[in-house]
């Protein structure tokens, strides 16, 4: 199960939202009009200016020059065509996400912002002009879009372990693979059954990105403009990674620059990648954390399983395992994770291997205890923590670390091919000329 650091992203969406939410609805309304049709839904001009008034201000929040206009608005324009797909596709396959779990989140928010309660956070939205209400109902699509593509694509990515031992074996011939590199990347995705005519158009666009740059302008500013990562709107920033974390592609081509400096166009099957060297430095010595060994019976959200069923089906294995019943046996028979066949073993967990909903209700367990039902974007849980230890995990971080390297490589490559099929299956019309 992947971690996904959701916080970060719902602080920026507040911390934008805030300001620019109240400019825009006191500002005077043009008369709306209908931009594009997407199934039963659209998206009007008033929505878009909305959402481009948040981007402006997460822009410049972040010290991010504006790029042009018109790129700007094209590029929020598809993102939210993407994010009204993704919704719609939530509610039909019955994913939901209840209010207990929005105010969770809200709270988390409040704390992050140094706010005392759930109370005192409303209190400040509403002086700011922001409806409480709207504003909770876009952190609930936040929240709804990340637990989507959790169930629909993280989850069901398999990395082997010959595919960890031939990335450790390419790593080891790296030079500088005692080193952590902080990236910023542009990506121009590819669709995999792209025409010849179709990959030169979105080379062209890799190119333009790359002379703007070459010219000087900021990379973030770039991004923002022309990158499809899901990162696009923050600059691009992948954060410090070890080198032996980062593709062999990547690396080579980064280890010839000095901070600041990016790299030409580089080609991977997903598209087209422009990587700026922000910053490097050397990292070794032992890595000693506290290791939690747990289990889990996990019923899965679907098409065919509504959140309500896999939760009442959760609740009566909750009943037996509390009259006595035998876990392992219990996530034999009724487990939908690949864990089931070892009686939902997870073997030894380290911090950030899993999801933090999961994580957290794990580490409030004491050993042998079992935990209520849990929920994340891969469906209910009930959890038991077998034993716990403290230990140097150098060798198991190296494979971990490759593991998290090509599922964080393949998790975009596969979102943006996940989403390009749910747009095929969708009826789209434009209603405007210049969109």
């Amino acid at each position: 199960m992947l971690s996904r650091n959701v916080g970060r992203v719902l602080l920026c969406l507040w911390c934008a939202l805030a300001p620019a939410a109240h400019a825009a609805e006191t500002a005077v309304r043009p008369i709306d009009s209908i931009l594009v049709v997407v199934n039963d839904d659209v998206i009007t001009r008033h929505e878009l200016e909305m959402r481009l008034a948040v981007v402006e201000k997460q822009l410049k929040r972040q010290g991010t020059p504006l790029p042009e206009s018109a790129v700007l608005e094209k590029q929020i324009l598809e993102r939210m065509i993407g994010d009204l797909l993704q919704v719609q596709f939530a509610k039909e396959t019955g994913l939901r996400i209840d209010d207990a779990m929005l105010d969770k989140t809200l709270g988390r928010i409040a704390q992050q912002n140094k706010l005392a309660s759930l109370a005192e956070f409303r209190g400040k939205l509403e002086q700011e002009g922001i409806d409480f209400n709207k504003f909770r109902e876009e952190i609930r699509g936040e929240i709804l879009t990340t637990r989507l593509r959790e169930r629909e694509v993280d989850s069901k990515l398999i990395i082997s372990e010959n595919e960890i031992d031939n990335y450790l074996l390419n790593q080891s011939k790296q030079v500088g693979k005692g080193e952590e590199l902080q990236l910023a990347h542009i990506m121009v995705v590819v669709p995999e059954q792209a025409s010849a005519e179709k990959i030169q158009v979105f080379r062209l666009r890799a190119e333009q990105a790359l002379a703007k740059l070459r010219g000087g302008a900021p990379f973030a500013q770039v991004a923002a403009g022309y990158s499809d990562a899901s990162d696009a709107l923050q600059g691009g920033g992948l954060g410090w990674r070890a080198a032996d974390r980062i593709p062999a592609m990547f690396v080579e081509a980064v280890q010839k620059l000095q901070p600041g400096e990016v790299t030409e166009i580089l080609r991977s099957p997903n598209g087209f990648h422009i990587l700026k060297l922000l910053d490097k430095r050397s990292k070794d010595g032992p890595v000693m954390v506290t290791q939690t060994r747990a289990r889990h019976i996990l019923i899965k959200i679907s098409e065919l399983v509504p959140e309500y069923e896999a939760k009442n089906r959760l609740s009566e294995i909750k009943q037996r395992l509390d009259k006595g019943a035998d876990f392992a046996a219990q996530a034999k028979l009724y487990s939908e994770d690949g864990s089931a066949a070892q009686g939902g073993d997870l073997g030894w967990l380290s911090p950030g291997e899993t999801v933090p909903e999961f994580e957290t209700a794990m580490d409030a367990l004491k050993a042998k205890q079992v935990s209520g039902l849990v929920q994340s974007g891969f469906g209910w849980h009930l959890i038991q923590v077998l034993e716990r230890r403290t230990t140097d995990v150098s060798t198991e971080q190296k494979r971990l670390q490759a593991r998290n390297a090509i599922r964080a490589f393949r998790s975009e490559e596969s979102f943006q091919d996940w989403l390009r099929q749910l747009r095929d299956r969708a009826f789209i019309e434009y209603r405007t000329a210049n969109n």
